[in-house]
Protein backbone atom coordinates (compact mmCIF):
# COMPACT_ATOMS: atom_id res chain seq x y z
CA UNK A 1 0.00 0.00 0.00
CA UNK A 2 2.89 2.30 1.38
CA UNK A 3 4.60 1.80 -2.90
CA UNK A 4 1.13 3.05 -4.32
CA UNK A 5 1.07 5.84 -1.86
CA UNK A 6 4.53 7.16 -3.05
CA UNK A 7 3.86 6.39 -6.41
CA UNK A 8 0.55 8.55 -7.15
CA UNK A 9 1.36 10.50 -4.24
CA UNK A 10 4.92 12.79 -5.41
CA UNK A 11 6.33 16.12 -6.69
CA UNK A 12 4.42 16.14 -10.32
CA UNK A 13 0.80 14.47 -9.02
CA UNK A 14 0.79 17.68 -6.09
CA UNK A 15 2.01 20.42 -8.31
CA UNK A 16 -0.57 18.83 -10.69
CA UNK A 17 -3.31 19.06 -8.34
CA UNK A 18 -2.14 22.63 -7.24
CA UNK A 19 -2.26 23.93 -10.44
CA UNK A 20 -5.06 21.73 -11.23
CA UNK A 21 -6.96 23.85 -9.00
CA UNK A 22 -5.44 27.56 -10.28
CA UNK A 23 -6.35 26.33 -13.65
CA UNK A 24 -10.00 25.68 -12.19
CA UNK A 25 -9.76 28.94 -10.27
CA UNK A 26 -8.95 30.54 -13.82
CA UNK A 27 -11.89 28.55 -15.12
CA UNK A 28 -14.53 29.85 -12.46
CA UNK A 29 -13.91 32.89 -11.92
CA UNK A 30 -13.73 34.56 -15.61
CA UNK A 31 -16.82 32.03 -15.92
CA UNK A 32 -18.75 34.00 -13.08
CA UNK A 33 -17.64 37.46 -14.24
CA UNK A 34 -18.86 36.52 -17.95
CA UNK A 35 -22.35 35.16 -16.34
CA UNK A 36 -22.38 38.58 -13.88
CA UNK A 37 -21.74 40.10 -17.26
CA UNK A 38 -25.22 38.69 -19.05
CA UNK A 39 -22.97 36.52 -21.40
CA UNK A 40 -25.37 33.10 -21.99
CA UNK A 41 -23.70 30.09 -19.80
CA UNK A 42 -22.33 28.40 -23.11
CA UNK A 43 -20.26 31.19 -24.31
CA UNK A 44 -19.44 31.90 -20.82
CA UNK A 45 -18.19 28.45 -20.61
CA UNK A 46 -16.48 28.10 -23.95
CA UNK A 47 -14.18 31.55 -23.04
CA UNK A 48 -13.60 30.58 -19.81
CA UNK A 49 -12.19 27.01 -20.87
CA UNK A 50 -9.80 28.90 -23.42
CA UNK A 51 -8.15 30.73 -20.39
CA UNK A 52 -7.91 27.90 -18.48
CA UNK A 53 -6.16 26.30 -21.10
CA UNK A 54 -3.57 29.03 -22.02
CA UNK A 55 -3.13 29.44 -17.94
CA UNK A 56 -2.42 25.74 -17.88
CA UNK A 57 -0.36 25.15 -20.86
CA UNK A 58 2.59 27.42 -19.25
CA UNK A 59 1.92 26.03 -15.67
CA UNK A 60 2.02 22.11 -16.91
CA UNK A 61 4.70 22.69 -19.10
CA UNK A 62 6.99 24.50 -17.41
CA UNK A 63 6.37 23.54 -13.12
CA UNK A 64 4.30 20.00 -13.53
CA UNK A 65 6.24 18.34 -16.58
CA UNK A 66 8.94 20.53 -16.45
CA UNK A 67 9.62 20.51 -20.31
CA UNK A 68 12.15 22.93 -20.72
CA UNK A 69 12.36 22.81 -24.11
CA UNK A 70 11.70 26.24 -25.62
CA UNK A 71 12.44 25.84 -29.04
CA UNK A 72 9.83 27.03 -31.36
CA UNK A 73 9.20 23.15 -32.68
CA UNK A 74 8.68 22.10 -29.53
CA UNK A 75 6.83 24.91 -28.17
CA UNK A 76 4.39 24.02 -31.12
CA UNK A 77 4.33 20.72 -31.15
CA UNK A 78 3.63 20.53 -26.94
CA UNK A 79 0.89 23.39 -27.55
CA UNK A 80 -0.66 22.21 -30.79
CA UNK A 81 -1.24 18.72 -28.51
CA UNK A 82 -2.27 20.45 -25.32
CA UNK A 83 -4.54 22.45 -27.14
CA UNK A 84 -5.97 18.85 -28.76
CA UNK A 85 -6.06 17.48 -26.21
CA UNK A 86 -7.48 20.19 -24.20
CA UNK A 87 -10.24 20.82 -27.18
CA UNK A 88 -11.58 17.23 -26.56
CA UNK A 89 -12.25 18.06 -23.26
CA UNK A 90 -13.85 21.13 -23.81
CA UNK A 91 -16.10 19.75 -26.04
CA UNK A 92 -17.33 17.31 -23.51
CA UNK A 93 -17.07 19.71 -20.85
CA UNK A 94 -19.45 22.04 -23.10
CA UNK A 95 -21.69 18.63 -23.59
CA UNK A 96 -21.30 18.37 -19.87
CA UNK A 97 -22.66 21.35 -18.77
CA UNK A 98 -25.81 21.42 -21.86
CA UNK A 99 -26.69 17.31 -20.69
CA UNK A 100 -26.37 18.58 -16.34
CA UNK A 101 -28.29 22.28 -17.19
CA UNK A 102 -30.62 21.50 -19.88
CA UNK A 103 -31.55 18.04 -19.11
CA UNK A 104 -30.78 17.07 -15.80
CA UNK A 105 -31.78 20.58 -14.90
CA UNK A 106 -28.65 21.04 -12.29
CA UNK A 107 -27.84 23.57 -10.68
CA UNK A 108 -25.49 24.93 -13.54
CA UNK A 109 -22.64 25.23 -10.49
CA UNK A 110 -23.11 21.99 -9.46
CA UNK A 111 -23.03 20.13 -12.94
CA UNK A 112 -20.11 22.58 -13.32
CA UNK A 113 -18.35 20.74 -10.29
CA UNK A 114 -19.16 17.41 -11.51
CA UNK A 115 -17.51 18.22 -14.68
CA UNK A 116 -14.34 20.23 -13.60
CA UNK A 117 -13.38 16.97 -12.02
CA UNK A 118 -13.95 14.39 -14.76
CA UNK A 119 -12.20 17.07 -16.78
CA UNK A 120 -9.20 17.26 -14.57
CA UNK A 121 -8.73 13.25 -14.46
CA UNK A 122 -8.74 13.60 -18.48
CA UNK A 123 -6.24 16.39 -18.84
CA UNK A 124 -4.01 14.40 -16.47
CA UNK A 125 -3.68 11.51 -18.65
CA UNK A 126 -3.56 12.97 -21.84
CA UNK A 127 -0.60 15.45 -20.48
CA UNK A 128 1.59 12.41 -18.40
CA UNK A 129 1.27 10.49 -21.52
CA UNK A 130 0.85 12.22 -24.72
CA UNK A 131 2.03 16.06 -24.55
CA UNK A 132 4.57 16.32 -21.84
CA UNK A 133 6.23 12.63 -21.99
CA UNK A 134 9.80 12.19 -21.01
CA UNK A 135 11.87 10.74 -23.83
CA UNK A 136 14.16 7.90 -22.93
CA UNK A 137 17.33 8.86 -22.02
CA UNK A 138 19.50 7.32 -25.04
CA UNK A 139 22.88 8.19 -23.29
CA UNK A 140 24.95 5.01 -22.07
CA UNK A 141 26.13 5.02 -18.81
CA UNK A 142 29.81 3.20 -17.94
CA UNK A 143 28.59 0.49 -16.59
CA UNK A 144 26.96 -0.49 -19.74
CA UNK A 145 29.94 0.13 -22.40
Amino acid sequence: MLKVMKKLINRETVLYVLFGVLTTAVDWVSYTLLRWMGTDYRIATAISWAAAVLFAFVTNKLFVFGSRELGLACLCREFAGFVAARAATGVFTVAGMVVTVDFLHWNEYFGKAVVSVLSLAMNYVFSKWFIFRKKPDMTVSKTEE
